[in-house]
Parts: structure tokens; C-alpha cells; sequence
């Protein structure tokens, strides 16, 4: 690995008696690898950047990047400006009294001059603005800015880039089309680079692999199909993409075990725990709304409740005649009214369980997913 995180943990003064802001997270990256941590807010991602980067101490563990101790809990600690590391923030941070070209030069002034004019004119190739070079910082766009805030961070070759929420103050279109173009410029110069952001798409736009985070600890540090399809706890599987929980059980058989949901029986379970798994079987089942197929003919009825035009797509919240929720994702030609009785059923490739918790969401509409859409995946 050239990034490994060995179970680091970060704990601010004052809060002794609190849990860690990282509590002993663990992860790495492969050279020219794109990581991203991914979590609400107050979850530590952060605070597990800057000790990264070396502005945090570390309380435990140990931070170790291409074969070099940065960090550990017991007091090692290479001070920021000699790790190699280069920084992109919320703010871009650029220097208003200063030209595009100079902003972009400024970790690179101990070059000769004519090695520094042509790294520059190098970095604002890359990101497509060798064309401002001249100009100030506030006559280029929100976009433009991050750009040169990314061309001003890669020019010192840095072994390392990190990114903290870059693109958070820019709509949400220009989030997507520049977190593509990030994402290319980084594998065409090879860089090694670790995101910390709140948006899901941008998390999978941008990752190679994604990390999980809630409440300082780690859930999960994987690809995007994986985090969708085989969240490894009941907190990923609540987080990403859009589902609910509704109550199963899982039934042996002698032509194998299924699992018996209100959507019917779900058999193709290969990976799903056997029915030991779980006291009786009883296990609350993961449905993603792309688990769910409008289907007229389809003996299960539910009522639409909610509607969410998406474009190509309506998202719909759906009531069963048993009471759990559902969601699915209809063509928008599809166009039913709230109130109305529609045929669904379960088309599910991947049985995802968890053990029944009292007092869970199981069968309604996962509150992180209800409350921020932007977030998720459509």
C-alpha cells in the first residue's frame, strides 16, 4: 500500500470523556489511487484528513505512506510542510492580489525561473485554463476557481493530494461535470489522492474505492458496487442509495432456503446468511428502489404516497396493503397519481439481511435518504 491508515484514532482536547473524533479507523491506498470518506456530518472524516495531512495528532495507531512513519499515537509526528502533501479546500484559499499563473506557482518558487513558468503553464494545461493566466482570482467562475485550485496543488508534485468537500459550494450540476474532470486529471498524472465529502455522487463519481464513516469508527472501505449492493452493516445499508427494511424470514426448503417477505418469497439467496443465522430466522430485508419493478400484471398491490420526478424516472414511495413502505424507481411515462393502486414486484439479484432490531426503520422510508435526496444516488 502507499497510504496506510493502521487503527488511528484523533481525540481533541477537552473531550477525554468523549468518544475519539476517529476512533482506530484503518484503510489504504495503492499508488495512483482515488479514496473518498463519506459520512453525515460530525462523523470524523475530517478530522481523519488532517491527520493526514499532519495538522492533527494522532491519540493511537499509526499513519505510514510509501513506506514512511508520518504519525503514530505515541508521539511521531513529520510536520505538514515536509510530508508532500497537497491540500484542496473547501474555499480554494486562492490569493486574490495575485495572477492565476502566480497563484499556481506559489508552492513552486524555489524553482529556477524558467522551470517554474513552464510547471505552470504545464498545470493550467491540464485543467484547461491556460487562457487566464493573466486574470485575477474573482474573474474566474466557481468552477474555474477550483481548477486552478487543483492545478496550484498538483504543481510541487506532491506524493499525495488531499481534498476536503472541494466541490460543496458549487451547484449541483458543475459538482457532477467537474468531479468527472477532477477524476481524469488525477489518473492521467498518476496522483494518489483521498476526498473527504457529504454527497454520494460525487463520492462514486470520484472513488476507486469508498469509505464509511459514522460516529469516528469506519463501517465499511470499499468499491462503489460493493458499499451498494453488500453493505456490511445495517448503517451503510441505511446510507447509501435509496431503500428501506422491510421484516423477512428465512425458511429452509428442501429445494433450498428462501427468504418469505410481504413481497413475497425472495429465492435466489446466494450469500444470504442460512436461517440460523438469525433466532427463527426472523431478519429485517434490504429493498433498493431498483429492487422493486412496476409491474401491472403482478398479483402485490400498493398505493402510491409520494412521487418524486427525477426526469426519465419517478421515485415512489409506496404503501403495501401490510403497512411496510416501499420505494421504486418507475419510467416517468409511468405517471400514476398519489392515491392510486399500482402492481409491483421483487426483482432482487442481491438478498441483503440484517438481524431484526426493535424499534428500527424496518419497512419505512430510511430517514437519511428522506431527508437529503441531493445526496443520493437517483
Amino acid at each position: 500500500m502507499f497510504l496506510q491508515l493502521d487503527q488511528i484514532s484523533v481525540r481533541y482536547p477537552g473531550a477525554a470523556a468523549q468518544r475519539p473524533a476517529v476512533d482506530r479507523v484503518s484503510l489504504g491506498l495503492r499508488p495512483g489511487q482515488i479514496g473518498v470518506l463519506i459520512g453525515p456530518s460530525g462523523c470524523g472524516k475530517t478530522s481523519a484528513l488532517r491527520a493526514v495531512a499532519g495538522l492533527e495528532p494522532l491519540s493511537g495507531g499509526r499513519i505510514v505512506m510509501d513506506r514512511d512513519l508520518l504519525s503514530t499515537g505515541d508521539g511521531t509526528h513529520v510536520a505538514p510542510e515536509r510530508r508532500r502533501i497537497g491540500m484542496v479546500f473547501q474555499d480554494y484559499a486562492l490569493f486574490p492580489h495575485l495572477s492565476i499563473a502566480r497563484n499556481v506557482a506559489f508552492g513552486i518558487r524555489e524553482l529556477p525561473r524558467a522551470e517554474r513558468d513552464a510547471r505552470v503553464a504545464e498545470m493550467l494545461e491540464l485543467v484547461g485554463l491556460s487562457h487566464v493566466a493573466d486574470r485575477a482570482p474573482h474573474q474566474l467562475s466557481g468552477g474555474q476557481q477550483q481548477r486552478i485550485a487543483l492545478a496550484r496543488a498538483l504543481a510541487p508534485h506532491p506524493r499525495l493530494l488531499l481534498l476536503d468537500e472541494p466541490f460543496s459550494s458549487l451547484d449541483v450540476d458543475l459538482r457532477g461535470r467537474l468531479a468527472q474532470d477532477v477524476r481524469a486529471i488525477l489518473q492521467r498524472t498518476r496522483t494518489t489522492a483521498l476526498f473527504v465529502t457529504h454527497d454520494q455522487m460525487e463520492a462514486f463519481a470520484l472513488g476507486d474505492v469508498i469509505g464509511v464513516m459514522q460516529g469516528g469508527r469506519l463501517e465499511q472501505w470499499d468499491d462503489a458496487y460493493t458499499l451498494y449492493h453488500r453493505p456490511a452493516t445495517r448503517f451503510v445499508a441505511d446510507f447509501i442509495g435509496h431503500g428501506v427494511f422491510v421484516p423477512g424470514r428465512i425458511v429452509p426448503a428442501p429445494r433450498g432456503p428462501f427468504v418469505r417477505t410481504p413481497l413475497g418469497e425472495l429465492t435466489d439467496i446466494g450469500g444470504c446468511p442460512l436461517p440460523d443465522a438469525y433466532p427463527g430466522g426472523e431478519c429485517d430485508v434490504l429493498l433498493r428502489a431498483d429492487d422493486i419493478v412496476h409491474d401491472d400484471h403482478a398479483p402485490t398491490r400498493a398505493c402510491i404516497e409520494r412521487k418524486a420526478f427525477r426526469g426519465s424516472e419517478f421515485l415512489y414511495t409506496l404503501r403495501l396493503p401490510t403497512g411496510e413502505q416501499v420505494l421504486a424507481h418507475v419510467p416517468s411515462h409511468h405517471d400514476h397519481a398519489v392515491g392510486e393502486w399500482i402492481g409491483i414486484r421483487a426483482q432482487v439479484d442481491h438478498i441483503v439481511t440484517f438481524e431484526r432490531t426493535p424499534g428500527a426503520n424496518s419497512g419505512t422510508v430510511p430517514v437519511s435518504n428522506a431527508r437529503s435526496e441531493q445526496a443520493t444516488l437517483p
